[in-house]
């Protein structure tokens, strides 16, 4: 690459990476303002993934617009350690996320998930009653459960229907427990339970107690913390490849700034 394209480009990728940091931190310090507690969790990364970009991108362009050799070093070196963080961080991911396959339940469209299929780091945060009360306010407070009923009126309807996996293991009990569904939101409880889990005597037809405290439930999370996590993932596996990039053009606008220091 040329001496002057590679720095030029280094300058102007970078430039617009500072307007996307800038981007994301008012995205971050909109989220803390307009949601509740359950997703103000995220702003604080939100935030500091934009303040690291926007930092990283201006001693970047400041480095190619300028042609100092040192400002491309610390670039460079910033850039590779984000690039090892998201190597690490992905590979974790999906290590974390490989286990934790539904069962299959004659006459349901869709599975049911059990906690201990799931890896030991699901098991140790979603058992971690701290992290659960937290987990359980945020499920209350979505009404998923109490829109069941709005979304299927009919029995035949909600017998047939496609339950998420928070759905199928937080607003409902277990199959195997045998309770007879009334509508989409009430169970006949009077029928004796078929199997001996403590799902079974857990559940409770209140809007506000519903399967939040089964072990169904943390692992109908599980799956959907599971599922978002893998789509993360492969987003960091397409921004590892433009950073790699991006690096690669850092590595020849520094060396080009070097030789032109070295020529003055």
């Amino acid at each position: 690459m040329g001496m002057g394209t590679s720095t030029f480009v280094t300058r102007w990728i970078n430039f617009l990476t500072m307007l996307l940091a800038i981007f994301v931190i008012i995205f971050g310090v909109w989220m803390s303002t307009h949601h509740d507690g359950c997703r103000k969790s995220l702003t604080l990364p939100v935030i500091g993934l934009g303040a690291v970009i926007f930092l990283i991108s201006v001693v970047g362009f400041l480095g190619a617009l300028k042609n100092i050799s040192i400002l491309l070093w610390v670039y460079l070196i910033s850039l590779f350690f984000v690039l090892v963080g998201i190597l690490v961080f992905t590979v974790l991911v999906f290590i974390i996320t490989n286990n934790g396959s539904g069962h299959t339940v004659t006459g349901l469209r869709y599975k049911e998930y059990q906690l201990q299929d799931f890896s030991s780091w699901f098991l140790k945060e979603l058992n971690n009653s701290h992290n659960w009360e937290r987990l359980k306010v945020c499920l209350v407070k979505s009404e998923d459960c109490n829109n069941l009923s709005k979304k299927y009126k009919t029995l035949k309807q909600y017998k047939s229907a496609k339950l998420t996996p928070i759905e199928a293991g937080c607003c409902r009990p277990p199959s195997q427990c045998g309770y007879p569904a009334v509508n989409a939101s009430y169970y006949d409880l009077t029928f004796h339970p078929v199997s001996p889990k403590n799902d079974c005597k857990r559940y409770k037809n209140s809007r506000a107690i519903k399967c939040y405290d089964c072990d169904s439930c943390k692992a109908g999370v599980a799956q959907y913390m599971k599922t978002e996590w893998r789509v993360v993932a492969i987003f960091n596996v397409v921004l590892f490849v433009v950073l790699s990039i991006i690096y690669f053009v850092g590595c020849c606008a520094r060396r080009n700034a070097a030789r032109r220091h070295s020529k003055a």
